[in-house]
Order: structure tokens, then sequence, then C-alpha cells
């Protein structure tokens, strides 16, 4: 089973591989080849930073972005975003400005505002990931989280609680994306791995 993870310089690649090679993964290509995400079982976007310069960066990858949708919504290939990667799955992100994500779940990522001023922004730490839909990749636990904007819209399956409920995780059909980083989840984030490569939607 070939893994492609994309490398558009924004992403923490080598932890997320490492914990997908201590999840089972055994052929993964760190990649920032169209041609290679064109020819993946299993394709995971990891993100770090701003929306807008990760949205950027990713469209300037030639090819990446048909080569993904080609291979999720056509060939039905499951994909897995990881914190900003997962923000992106979004139609629009409102950080620096109002920029186009890559419209795949409908919904806008906005800058936190929790209901009680004690609760810090950014959102740092481990919390509760609780199901709100059943969905065979996500089981309650606590994960890591280190965000100052999240998901709002569709296709919700998780949330957290950081003074009012905060999206964990999204998704539909064979598209995933968990606001928390599973690299840094240590067993949990290892088990949630290890179910995205079982994973046969």
């Amino acid at each position: 089973m070939a893994l492609a993870l994309i490398d558009y310089g924004a992403g923490n690649l080598h932890s997320v591989a490492n914990a997908l090679k201590a999840a089972g993964a055994e052929d993964i290509a760190i990649t920032a080849d169209a041609d290679v995400v064109a020819k993946a079982d299993r394709i995971v976007l990891p993100g770090v930073g701003a929306f807008a310069a990760c949205a950027a960066a990713l469209r300037a990858v030639p090819g990446m972005i048909e080569a993904m949708e080609q291979r999720v919504h056509t060939d039905g290939v499951p994909f897995l975003g990881i914190c900003v990667g997962m923000q992106l799955l979004a139609g629009t992100g409102e950080e620096f400005g109002v920029h186009p994500g890559l419209g795949w779940i409908n919904g806008t990522v906005r800058r936190l505002t929790p209901a009680d001023a004690a609760a810090k922004v950014p959102h740092m730490g481990w919390n509760d990931v609780r199901a709100v839909t059943a969905h065979p990749m996500i089981v309650p636990g606590e994960a890591y989280f280190l965000h100052s904007f999240a998901f709002e819209g569709e296709h919700v399956l998780a949330t957290s609680d950081h003074a009012g409920p905060v999206v964990a995780a999204i998704g539909r059909d064979t598209i995933v994306g968990v606001q928390f980083h599973p690299e840094k989840s240590q067993r949990y984030g290892l088990e949630f791995l290890n179910r995205f490569l079982k994973w046969h939607p």
C-alpha cells in the first residue's frame, strides 16, 4: 500500500511520517510530485501555519490539486488532512483576509472566539475528542491540539471543548480531517493513524 505524504513546505512532515511508520505504514513517499500522488493508495495532507500561506503553497505545486482531486473524488482513495491540512478542506479561510480553500467540505475557517475570556487562544494542549457522528475513524479519547482558527460547517464528525464546542474532526465519503495532531497525541494518535491505514470506506 503506497501512502503519499504531501510536501508543500507547510507541514511537520518527518514527525507525521514517523508516526505513520509507528502505526504500521511501510511504503511512505514524502512527495511534492503530483505523479506520485496520482498513484497513491492513501493520501495525507499535513499543515502547520496560516491558512492563506498553506493554501498558496499547495496551489503552487504543479498539478498537485488536480492529482489529489482525481485520486480522492474519482478513484475513491482514502484521504487524511491534519490541522491546517484539515482546514484546507473548507471553502474559505478567514485568516489574514478571506482566502479560498479546496472546497471539498462546505464550511469556513474562522478565528476561535471562546465564550469565556479566560480561555486562551491558541487552543493548545490535550483535550477531549467527542464523536458527534458515528464514523469508523473516530473514537472518544484525548488528543493534542494547537490552533487559533477552527472549522465551522458541515460533515462534523467530532468536537472538542474550549469554552464552547470546537470542531475536532470532519469527513465525508473517503475524506477525513482532524484538527488535532495525531503525531503528537501518543497512543490515541497512533491508534487513529492505524485506523486510517486499515480504513476501507
